[in-house]
């Protein structure tokens, strides 16, 4: 969170460098999802989801917000 990058950045960065390697015509887009795990635990929390269905559903939720982010880029960029 303070900029400096880690392992996981240059392999995620390795991965899109194959990813545009392999299919050339097809664009790539970063998202920054470190934080969604801590806002979908947060929307549980809030709607009261049972701890133990939270395992289960953390993900889904996550991926939603990914996705939201993506959409918002998109949008915003029109």
């Amino acid at each position: 969170m303070n900029g400096t990058k880690t392992e996981r950045v240059e392999v995620t960065k390795k991965f899109i460098h194959k990813l545009h390697c392999q299919f050339p015509k097809i664009k790539v887009e970063e998202i920054d999802e470190r934080l969604t795990t801590v806002a979908a635990h947060k929307t549980m929390n809030l709607l009261g989801v049972n701890p133990q269905k939270k395992k289960g559903i953390v993900d889904t939720i996550s991926a939603v917000y990914i996705l939201e982010t993506y959409m918002n880029k998109i949008k915003n960029s029109v």
